[in-house]
């Protein structure tokens, strides 16, 4: 149970003075100022409309917090709960949630009105590997010398790129001129975060895969000692040395 403390801020001449609520919690306890309260109970019961000293008691009977969960009621909800627990509970969901939120990032890709045909498709890699990964690309068209006269190059590249990564990813912002530059960007069809829980899973699943192939066993050995089949014993090979040197012997007399 958490003990309530009154809270003080300081007044103009340093001194302790009684202050309104300055933290976002709710209040709890003996920081509950009216004279009823409507009493919900631990397990999400509604016990009705009672005096705040009920409710207290029977929060203190049940070794539990009374917490005001609704304060702009008539009157305000309140209900029974460990609000220790019930805070710690929250901090590790707000941790969770920020941990699975991507943040989304703007790659860059810069491309030549006249770019080679292998440039081109090594840049439509890196835009389509950005857009599986939930991240916007920002498609840059650089203008030099003469090139500046031909907008229309550039545009008709920007559209040409955009017709290739249809299925990855949308125009977010159209082609315009910025300077000597021309410049579009294209958003992801999915979240960020959507990609890396599908590429978590996709690891999962290998690694999974990878865990269930069966090893090799090695052969046992025989019962007893006994060499099997494919092993000669040493008296075969003593014996296949005598034979072989028969022969010899033979050829020498």
């Amino acid at each position: 149970m958490v003990a309530a403390q009154p809270i003080r801020a300081s007044g103009p001449d340093g001194d302790q003075a009684q202050g309104g609520h300055i933290s976002a919690e709710p209040r709890i306890n003996d920081r509950i100022r009216v004279p009823e309260v409507r009493l919900v109970g631990p397990n999400g019961e509604q016990v009705g409309i009672v005096a705040l000293n009920d409710a207290l008691r029977l929060a203190q009977e049940a070794d539990l917090d009374l917490v005001e969960v609704a304060p702009t009621a008539r009157p305000p909800v309140c209900k029974l709960m460990d609000y220790g627990k019930f805070k710690y509970e929250s901090a590790l969901k707000a941790r969770e949630s920020r941990k699975n939120q991507a943040q989304t990032v703007i790659k860059e890709i810069k491309l030549r009105p006249k770019i080679d045909p292998h440039d081109y498709g090594t840049k439509k890699g890196h835009v389509e590997r950005f857009l599986k990964q939930g991240d916007k690309v920002k498609v840059t068209i650089m203008f030099r010398g003469r090139e500046q006269s031909r907008p229309e190059l550039g545009f008709r590249l920007l559209q040409r790129l955009a017709g290739d990564v249809e299925e990855l990813g949308f125009v977010e912002s159209q082609p315009k001129q910025d300077g000597r530059n021309m410049i579009m960007v294209i958003g992801p069809h999915r979240k960020k975060s959507e990609s890396k829980s599908e590429r978590a899973a996709s690891r999962e699943e290998s690694a999974e895969a990878s865990r269930s192939v069966p090893r090799p066993r090695r052969p046992a050995a025989p019962p007893g000692g006994q060499p099997s089949a494919s092993q000669p014993s040493a008296g075969q090979n003593n014996a296949g040395h005598q034979n072989g040197a028969g022969p010899a012997e033979q050829a020498g007399a």
